[in-house]
């Protein structure tokens, strides 16, 4: 008989996924395989999903739901288990930007996150994530479903040009990235902005950062170091980075003009017109 690997429902998030997995299609009469047939995916990877050695993606969760007729469960729970598996000293940031009515962020070397699209991001991760790329992708595209809700965040984004020129995945990554992001102008949640090289020193050299505020808790400031992320909530740091980003703000080019460089860099770096919807190149 085959050694079932027994899991404790209550150690993560990925192994009450699996346990309850298990549970629902062996209370359905379906094996491994039938499952598997069922959700077009191996009955490998179901077992293996169930076992806690694979995480699920919404789609295989969302799947389970349809085919296990378990009322979006899984659907529910998968956001959950993909946060988990973000390193556990952001996943802190990460719930409170997922609750953040307005987000500031002022970026000096890569797109932001949650702009960021799936083969930009796995190049980026790929770098210290190899081992575990694939959660770590899923992961950072679930951050980005708070921008999917009915009323999602307000997001300003301050974009160093440095981030435009930083060839990130080759040349094909970078021209689906820069289309991606000339693809959000005009959204009215949103306002994107370029801070140009010709600025010079400026009031956030040291840094990227991030700002989030609440409708019910006081502001909060984040930045990264190398293996760690530092929130604070004092008023102090709040009122001089709110400051200096109203500093960034003024000294980007407008958001039209930021339209406008990012086109043209996509052309004429990597090679691709804009297309048909994108704003015109100044």
């Amino acid at each position: 008989m085959a050694n079932i690997r027994e899991l404790d429902p209550s150690a993560s998030p990925l192994d009450y996924f699996g346990y309850e997995l298990r549970r629902k299609r062996e209370a359905a009469g379906m094996r491994l395989a039938d499952l598997g047939s069922v959700i077009f995916c191996t009955g490998s990877l179901v077992g293996q999903i169930e076992t806690a050695k694979k995480v699920p993606t919404r789609e295989f969760a969302e799947r389970a739901d349809a085919a296990l007729m378990t009322d979006g469960f899984f659907s529910r729970l998968v956001g959950l288990v993909l946060r988990s598996q973000l390193p556990t000293w952001f996943q802190a940031y990460a719930d409170m930007e997922a609750k953040a009515t307005y987000i500031s962020t002022y970026q000096c070397q890569l797109v932001y996150g949650l702009l960021q699209t799936q083969a930009y991001a796995r190049a980026v991760l790929s770098v210290e994530q190899a081992d575990r790329l694939d959660q770590m992708v899923a992961a950072r595209m679930e951050r980005q479903r708070i921008l999917q809700r009915e009323h999602p965040p307000v997001l300003w984004t301050v974009l160093d040009e440095a981030a435009l020129y930083r060839e990130i995945g080759g040349p094909g990554v970078m021209r689906e990235q820069l289309a991606h992001l000339l693809s959000l102008f005009g959204r009215p949640w949103l306002e994107l902005q370029v801070l140009p090289f010709s600025v010079g020193q400026h009031s956030s050299t040291m840094g990227s950062f991030n700002l989030l505020r609440f409708d019910d808790h006081p502001d909060i400031h984040y930045a990264e170091s190398y293996d760690q992320g530092h929130m604070t909530a004092n008023p102090a740091v709040i009122r001089e980075r709110s400051v200096g980003y109203a500093r960034l703000q003024a000294e980007a080019l407008s958001p039209r003009d930021s339209a406008a460089l990012i086109a043209r860099v996509m052309e004429e770096r990597y090679g691709k017109q804009p297309g048909p919807d994108a704003p015109p190149v100044a």
